[in-house]
């Protein structure tokens, strides 16, 4: 293989698991985080933030590969989809499932170093990742069934600090569920008329006129949750400040995108929900050290 084939090759790779837009990366780690952050008391051993923070970043890249794999003959027809790597020959498929198939495998190599409770959670974390792409051919839910393999970290983050599963990580894993469903939502709303056309289900779809309305009892329901979290982790007033701004953030994104229901607006919305993510994590971090 030539320079010039290996350089393109690598370009592709990049491509296939998002490297340069990393906002779905946060939006996975968050719920981790979260949940991490309070099982330890707001210092986690770094070893364990270290794999948790490599480990999301791997398996959500092993995700878009897996994705891209099953979506393969429907990329090509839909216009934010048709340049992916699969979709214009870029990569065969032999090459994108060699590159899932070594970043689950590293992924799965760094649970290793935690505790055998959190290892076998990470083979169902693993079968969910590799079982969401197919659910949109059954199901108008597949985002309600990424919020759950997205929110599995939480249960593993609890699970490896204490060696059990705890409360607190079961509602945060609830609420990641309330909260993926939403913002991939917002995020299935850009390929609504095409996913129509070729025959792929979402909640975009199901809720037709009402999704607006959903979008603000679903993001309701994650503050609820959220804040019944606090409750039962004893955490302080920053916290609870915290979730009451991202109350009012997530309120007001879905007010923009109603009064603005572009398909650039959807992408603006569903990247700011990353950076609530982060805000709340930040309301942990500075609830703990304040």
């Amino acid at each position: 293989m030539t320079t010039q084939i290996l350089s393109e090759k690598l370009y592709a790779i990049s491509d296939l698991i998002r490297l340069p837009r990393q906002y779905g990366t946060a939006l996975v780690l968050c719920p981790t985080l979260w949940s991490l952050f309070i099982a330890a008391d707001g210092r986690p051993p770094l070893k364990i933030l270290g794999i948790f923070i490599l480990g999301t970043f791997l398996m959500r890249s092993a995700g878009c590969a897996i994705n891209d794999i099953a979506d393969r003959n429907f990329d090509k027809f839909v216009e934010r989809t048709k340049t992916r790597p699969l979709a214009d020959g870029r990569l065969n498929l032999k090459e994108a499932v060699i590159t899932f198939i070594v970043l689950s495998s590293l992924a799965f190599a760094l649970v290793l170093f935690l505790n055998p409770l959190t290892i076998a959670l990470s083979v169902i974390g693993i079968s969910l990742a590799a079982v969401y792409p197919f659910v949109k051919r059954v199901s108008h839910l597949p985002q309600v069934f990424l919020g759950i393999a997205f929110g599995w970290g939480a249960i593993m983050a609890w699970a490896a600090v204490n060696n059990t599963i705890g409360l607190p990580a079961i509602l945060i894993f609830t609420a990641n569920i309330f909260w993926s469903t939403a913002y991939d939502t917002i995020y299935a709303l850009m390929d609504k008329e095409d996913d129509i056309k070729i025959g792929v289900k979402s909640t975009a779809i199901l809720l037709g006129r009402h999704v607006y309305k959903t979008l603000y009892l679903l993001y309701g329901i994650v503050i609820i949750i959220l804040a019944a979290v606090g409750f039962i982790s004893k955490m302080g007033s920053i916290y609870f400040a915290a979730l009451f701004l991202s109350f009012i953030i997530f309120e007001y994104l879905s007010f923009t995108l109603k009064r603005s229901p572009t398909r650039e607006t959807a992408f603006r919305v569903f990247v700011a929900n990353a950076l609530v993510g982060l805000l709340i994590l930040a309301g942990i971090f500075a609830d703990y050290v304040i």
